[in-house]
Parts: C-alpha cells; sequence; structure tokens
C-alpha cells in the first residue's frame, strides 16, 4: 500500500516521504481499516518531531505519519466484534495510508451514512465538546477562544452557541471568507487592525465584569493578559502552544479573583475509548452531524500530493485544516 512515511525525527517538511510499505500483519484484536481521510492536525507535526512522551514515540524503520482518520472495516480479529463494512474512526496510528492496522479497542464505531470529512475529524469533535465542559462556562457568561479561525476553535463557537453561551473570537487576522457569525461567534476580534485594546474591549462587551472562561492554544504575552482579563471565578484551559514567547503572571492575578489555569489533553491520547463512553460519543457525534454544524476545509490531498499538504499546513495553518483523502474510496482490498 501506499504510505507517507519517515526514518528520522525531523521537521515534517523535511523527513517525510511516500512509501510503498506492507500491510502490518494482523493480530486476534486487531481491525483491518480501509482509510478514507485522515487529517492533517498539529499533533501530527509534534510526533514526527518526537515531542510527545511514551507511549506516544515514532517506531523506527518507516513509522507512518497521522494519528487519526475514518475508514472502513475491512477485516476483523477473531476477538473483535466489528462488522466488516462499518465505518469507524480511527484514534491510533499509521492513518496517513491506504490501510491501516489498529486494535479494535481503539476504534469508534460511526453511523453508516456519517460525513466523511466530519468522521476523519471526530478527535476534534471530541476535543471541542471536551474544553467546552471543562471550561464550566454558563449560558448567557462570556466564553473567549484564542485562534479563532481553527477547526478546535469554530467547533467549540458552535457547541458553546448552541447552549446559549456567548463568544468572544480572537483571531490573528479575520478571514473573509469565513462568516464568524454562522460559527455562534458572538464578538470577534481581529489582533491585525491598528488600535485594537483587547482590555478594553473585553470590558466594555462584559460591562466590566471580565470573561468566565478563556480557551487558548496560542499561550505568549497574549495569554497572560487573557488571564488577567477573567471575571471572578473565571478559569483558563490550556490545550496547544502556537507562541514561543512565555507569559507572565503574579500570584494574586489569579489569588485576587479566585481564577484557575488547567491544562487539557485529547481524552484518548494515552489510553482508548471506554465501553461506557459510547453513549457520549454518540452524542457528539448527533450533535455535529446536521449540515448546519460547519467543519471548513482549507484543502483535500491525495496521498501523492503530500508534499503540498504538509508545507501548507505546517507553514500556513492559518488557511484551514487539510486533509488526506485516499484515492481507493469505497473499493475493498482485492477489488
Amino acid at each position: 500500500m501506499k504510505a507517507v512515511i519517515f526514518d528520522e525525527v525531523g521537521l515534517p517538511t523535511e523527513v517525510l516521504k511516500l512509501a510503498e510499505v506492507e500491510i502490518r500483519e494482523m493480530g486476534d484484536d486487531d481491525v483491518l481499516v480501509r482509510m478514507l481521510a485522515s487529517p492533517i492536525n498539529p499533533g501530527d507535526f509534534l510526533f514526527i518531531q518526537d515531542l510527545y512522551p511514551e507511549p506516544k514515540k515514532p517506531r523506527f524503520p518507516r513509522q507512518i505519519g497521522g494519528n487519526y482518520g475514518a475508514g472502513i472495516v475491512e477485516k476483523a480479529g477473531k476477538n473483535t466484534t466489528l462488522d466488516r463494512g462499518a465505518l469507524v474512526f480511527v484514534t491510533y496510528y499509521d492513518t496517513w495510508s491506504e490501510y491501516a492496522v489498529a486494535p479494535a479497542r481503539w476504534l469508534i464505531p460511526l453511523a453508516s451514512g456519517y460525513p466523511i470529512q466530519k468522521a476523519a475529524q471526530f478527535m476534534n469533535l471530541i476535543t471541542g465538546w471536551d474544553l467546552l465542559e471543562e471550561s464550566g462556562v454558563q449560558p448567557g457568561q462570556w466564553l473567549l477562544l484564542t485562534a479563532g479561525n481553527s477547526s478546535i476553535a469554530t467547533i467549540v463557537s458552535q457547541f458553546a452557541a448552541r447552549r446559549g453561551v456567548k463568544v468572544i473570537s480572537v483571531v490573528r487576522t479575520a478571514r473573509g471568507d469565513m462568516d464568524m457569525a454562522a460559527f455562534g461567534v458572538t464578538q470577534l476580534i481581529d489582533l491585525s487592525k491598528s488600535g485594537t485594546n483587547l482590555g478594553e474591549l473585553i470590558a466594555d462587551l462584559t460591562h466590566g465584569l471580565g470573561t468566565n472562561a478563556v480557551i487558548d492554544c496560542v499561550g505568549g504575552a497574549l495569554f497572560g493578559d487573557l488571564v488577567r482579563l477573567l471575571a471572578m471565578g473565571g478559569q483558563a484551559i490550556v490545550y496547544g502552544g502556537y507562541r514561543e514567547d512565555r507569559f507572565e503572571l503574579h500570584n494574586f492575578d489569579l489569588l485576587m479573583k479566585g481564577a484557575a489555569i488547567r491544562s487539557y489533553i485529547y481524552r484518548y491520547f494515552f489510553s482508548p475509548p471506554r465501553r461506557e463512553d459510547l453513549s457520549l460519543l454518540q452524542r457528539i457525534a448527533e450533535s455535529a452531524q446536521p449540515e448546519e454544524f460547519r467543519m471548513p476545509i482549507g484543502g483535500t490531498h491525495g496521498l501523492d500530493d503530500f508534499k503540498r499538504a504538509i508545507t501548507e499546513s505546517f507553514k500556513r495553518p492559518e488557511q484551514g485544516k487539510r486533509l488526506f483523502e485516499m484515492s481507493h474510496g469505497y473499493r475493498s482490498i482485492g477489488q
């Protein structure tokens, strides 16, 4: 099969290559998935650069890229219960390939006919749902999101708007092709506009009370400013770090308003989904399935076009999420 692989740690634009590889041998607890689509996520680049702790480490030689994606069950081991032809989300490894072999416990079944581009990004849907839940923000309160153009931010804002939460979306530069109101955003703040005073804008919007929660993947000095603008009892959740500079806070920035900072790691990063999670996962899937729930795509690429796909994703992430779409479509193995 074709796969995008790497044989050494490094920048994804330098170490990735397209290769023909053997499909890994299955065990009794494994499932062979015919991949349909796989997203290119910032976390995939961290994996390629070996920045994650164990067990999220590349294994050489010929480590296949990609950690998430959607596909069709082609063959299931004798200890598994998944049926051939079932649509599944793979939250494991080796998904930038035509086929992936994964333990059944790392697969999430989805309804037949579920939109493939949403299925491929189901990790982002889970993350967006969890971030909103953990923020504790209530209907009528204010939630601030950084990197507002990103997939995660637009997912959170839509879930939040459905619950009556007011959303402030902060972007480095507004995109003309994105109507942020359609993503549930109450107020867009464009940092590229001269004279933008974040503190004054937020104070005006919240009548001086501040935001009840911040969900941030940018970091740096901006994050420090946003923490200081939290309301009494507010909290900030960190789930990424685009900026290289550090933020500074005084203890009293938290103490005098009972504020808190916490981190979020994707719930199935180190351990697989549990059986008792299935009802919640079904609820998340159903909430995002309607056509009016938007998950914009910056572009789709075949595996043969991996260089452009990786370069655009790594160097220009603001252009939107990109997906690998496998050329074999719904063709079964052997056909």
